[in-house]
């Protein structure tokens, strides 16, 4: 047997119990502050050496390597009163255990940003500094063992093209060049990404630490916070036993402490630490051997890194769900006082499937000795991403918590919220780290059942439209689900279930994720032509909904949306701009009663979308009252040519294109129930989108099937929607608008009133936008393909150079082609240009199309009785 099974098995002549936790040699040389040593510095008479700042502009809480990270860069940026409060040492809690891992590489299009920027500033920290921070950058390589990981590869490659990082996808003889020591018989193909690699987390904290002090920011340790008090004035009373400090803002930066941060104020942040293991060995004669660094290698079937470490070899699995360990009491109890450079003690078992896998991939380690064995807590969130912001429901108190790669994230995370606070507003759309997609609705069952799922499928193929189960059904759960839940596959959206397709006899039924075209393309077919020469009905439950009322809701609504707004009865689509005149936010506004508006916009956006009202409301001093309704309200939507047909049998509400017009309003009677309706589809046919009590959701819906039944009704889902909303050249936030883009280059001029009265946030950067004129807009394509179809953030390409990309993309069955949205150059954008997408490794034929390519129900009716007039 291996040296290591051996060891592992405890043959060796050393007890198994000796090389648990830190008890050989410590992988770096840390001062390990003991339980004791750690309460006496979190005493009240311990001394800081230095004068007590009463007042700052930003206070970051905790020293890890994230926060010590956002107090260098606002200290660079300027900002004159930076502090930094830490509870005991510098790099407890997470960072000073940590393997170090650094990457270009993230699934995520804007994460890779994120990666960008800590690399980059990683490269050049010592020399700015002067304090050494031990980066090695031999490279990385993803290694892929399945047909499977070589479609994932080509899928990630197209959505790299466009971005400034080098990402190569390299055959196994290149793979081996970079790690010989490697057995490649069943390695397919590898992902290499120059550049990446890793570095001492302890000497990064200590750098930017240095850093942040060379440009005037204050750290204060041991300076724990005993309690956070809001005033009047939107400022922080930050509390501690040497003092009070009044801050403008707050930043909790707190690791696996943000939970107990959270509570002082109210809030439950929905971290938890999970016990991460990894081994480092001894001398490898064949590593010393080598005359270069090993590049870093992730081998992501057998679900482990693997890097070099000295001599040795340092190696990371993430466990099966079933075997991974939740620190869950610190949930319930919270961290246990004086918790800060210790660690938990290992546990070899858990690991014993990848180990194995390693030695196969890596026969050295069959021979290596373990000197090492660490196993401490690394944060978690639900879906592994951070939470990265201002958080909804108080004034001026920002998070950068959750961080399951503190290291590579936090140089990135730093500048983001840096660049953020101090021009106000985001330097690019981040909305998957935003603290405010976690509510209420994440309970503490689900927390855990979540992390261990996300921890346990760290390295699964990442398909598109991916959905996990782990924790599902929460309690947002709408009025028809329990009619619905068994009928189709269902979706995940902000705590909600929502079908995304639906079965009937005779479908290939499930959950069964591919890179091309599966199981649900053809009855998303068969649900799009029901909408298109029937009627269907749609579970649109998940909507965020909001009420806003008062004396001043008019003008509120006036200065944060770019369109007008809607008179009393009246519908339109609207749009909040940030301060320099990009996308933050499309609503859909009702004006119900004088003053009192309904304001719908998406599921994952409502408290994204919800914070930026407050805060403007705040800010400003409008007297207004806002309202979260999204989970007392339902909504179903009806639409396709038969829709009248269907409520018309169970109301008396004249229904006609005269009686109830496109975007207007109205309280009906529907089967006995109050029901407000708005004639309104995102399919782009004829519809009404109803908003009902949730109580009566399951009547109305009953009712409605009941009376379609001789119209053909049926249901469909958000899958049949996206395509049909492609089709009518609906633009979608979050992917052909958003902080990253502005409303003038996505083709959203007819919803921009520019000469309206009110001063409208982003109006003078909109108008200088338009002065200065575009360099790029939003262009419709049509894509001849085979049997994959676009998803959107592919690589578009013009005589072998990438000229753009694509933002979502659906296969169109009206017109039985792919269709796309991409940003292309202006001198590209005609229609009958043509360009290339790559999709999966291969570059199809695209052309710029006139969009869009069906007319919507209004249109074609207008058109329709604009030729009967000439006739």
């Amino acid at each position: 047997m291996s040296r290591i099974l051996n060891l592992i098995n405890g043959h060796l002549r050393r007890d198994l119990a000796a090389y648990r936790g830190i008890a050989l040699l410590p992988l770096r040389t840390i001062s390990c502050t003991s339980r004791k040593q750690a309460q006496e510095s979190d005493a009240h008479t311990s001394a800081l050496r230095k004068r007590w700042k009463d007042t700052a502009d930003t206070v970051i809480i905790g020293g890890g390597c994230v926060g010590v990270s956002v107090a260098y860069h606002l200290a660079k940026a300027g900002m004159k009163d930076v502090v930094l409060l830490e509870k005991s040492d510098l790099t407890a809690g997470s960072t000073w255990h940590a393997a170090g891992l650094a990457t270009y590489y993230h699934p995520g299009i804007n994460l890779k940003k994120v990666h960008y920027d800590s690399i980059k500033l990683y490269e050049k920290l010592e020399e700015e500094t002067g304090q050494a921070v031990g980066f090695h950058n031999p490279g990385s390589v993803r290694i892929a063992s399945s047909a499977a990981r070589v479609d994932e590869m080509r899928y990630q490659m197209t959505r790299t093209h466009w971005h400034v990082t080098e990402q190569y996808m390299i055959e196994p003889e290149r793979v081996l060049e970079l790690f010989p020591l490697l057995n490649i018989d069943k390695v397919l193909a590898g992902l290499y990404t120059p550049g990446d690699g890793h570095i001492d987390p302890y000497s990064l904290t200590m750098a930017l630490a240095a850093g942040a002090r060379m440009y005037g920011a204050q750290i204060y340790n041991p300076a724990p916070v005993t309690a956070l008090n809001p005033t009047a004035d939107g400022k922080w009373d930050v509390q501690t036993p040497h003092g009070t400090i009044r801050a403008n803002r707050i930043v909790n930066a707190t690791g696996f402490w943000a939970r107990e941060v959270g509570k002082m104020i109210g809030f439950e942040h929905p971290t938890i630490p999970v016990h991460h293991q990894y081994i480092v060995t001894a001398t490898v004669p064949e590593v010393k051997a080598l005359k270069t660094e090993l590049a870093v290698i992730r081998d992501l079937d057998a679900s482990y890194y693997l890097r070099q470490e000295r001599d040795g070899l340092l190696f990371g699995p993430y466990e099966k769900m079933e075997k991974m360990v939740l620190q869950d009491s610190w949930v319930r109890d919270g961290v246990p006082p004086g918790f800060g450079k210790e660690l938990f003690e290992s546990d070899l078992d858990r690991i014993m499937e990848h180990v194995e896998m390693a030695m196969e991939m890596v026969p050295v380690l069959k021979k290596a000795d373990i000197i090492n064995i660490v196993s401490g807590p690394i944060t978690y969130t639900p879906d592994l991403l951070p939470m990265v912001g201002p958080h909804q429901g108080v004034r001026n108190y920002w998070t950068a918590i959750g961080f399951g790669y503190g290291v590579i994230h936090a140089g990135g995370i730093g500048k983001f919220l840096s660049d953020w606070i101090v021009n106000g507003e985001p330097p690019y759309d981040l909305i998957e780290c935003d603290p405010n997609r976690y509510g209420k609705w994440v309970e503490v069952p689900f927390l855990c059942d979540k992390a261990r799922e996300s921890y346990g499928f760290n390295n699964v193929v990442g398909y598109p439209k991916e959905e996990r189960f782990a924790g599902r059904p929460t309690h947002r759960k709408s009025g028809v689900y329990e009619l619905l839940k068994d009928q189709g596959s269902m979706g995940f959206h902000a705590g909600w279930e929502q079908p995304h397709w639906f079965y009937k006899p005779g479908d290939d039924t499930g959950y069964k994720p591919s890179f091309r075209r599966t199981n649900w393309f053809g009855p998303v077919g068969r649900e799009c032509k029901l909408v298109m020469e029937k009627v269907g009905v749609i579970d649109l439950t998940p909507f965020a909904k909001y009420i806003v009322k008062g004396k001043d809701s008019q003008k509120l609504l006036d200065r944060l949306f770019a369109n007008t707004m809607p008179k009393v009865g009246l519908t339109n689509i609207s749009h909040m701009l940030t301060p320099n005149g990009r996308v933050f936010a499309e609503v859909t506004i009702t004006q119900l009663a004088p003053g009192e508006f309904l304001l719908i916009t998406g599921s994952g956006s409502e408290g994204h979308d919800l914070r930026y009202i407050e805060a403007e409301a705040s800010d400003g001093g409008y007297d207004v009252n806002i309202t979260n309704v999204t989970e007392d309200i339902g909504v179903l939507g009806i639409a396709g040519p038969n829709s009248r047909k269907v409520l018309q049998k169970l109301t008396d509400e004249d229904l006609s294109d005269a009686g109830f017009k496109f975007l207007h309003c109205k309280v009906i009677q529907l089967a006995g129930v109050s029901v407000r309706a708005i004639r309104i589809s995102y399919t782009g046919e004829l519809g009404w989108e109803l908003y009902i009590e949730q109580k009566n959701m399951a009547a109305v819906y009953q009712a409605m099937m009941e009376a379609g039944k001789d119209q053909g009704i049926d249901n469909f889902g958000i899958y049949a929607m996206s395509s049909l909303r492609l089709e009518k050249g609906f633009r979608g936030w979050g992917a052909e608008m958003n902080c990253d883009t502005n409303p003038l280059e996505a083709g959203l001029e007819y919803f921009i009133k520019l000469n309206k009265p009110a001063d409208f946030i982003g109006k003078a950067a909109l108008q200088e936008i338009k002065a200065k004129g575009l360099k790029r807009k939003l262009s419709y394509l049509a894509l001849d393909t085979d049997d994959v179809d676009p998803e959107g953030n592919e690589t578009i390409w013009l005589n072998g150079k990438v000229v753009g990309n694509t933002t979502s993309g659906a296969y169109s069955y009206t017109a039985q082609q792919s269709l796309a949205f991409g940003y292309l150059p202006l001198e590209l954008c005609s229609v009958g240009q043509k360009v290339e997408v790559e999709l999966l490794g291969k570059k199809y034929p695209a052309m710029v199309i006139q969009e869009p390519l069906v007319l919507t129900e209004p249109t074609r009716t207008r058109l329709q009785k604009k030729a009967k007039g000439k006739a």
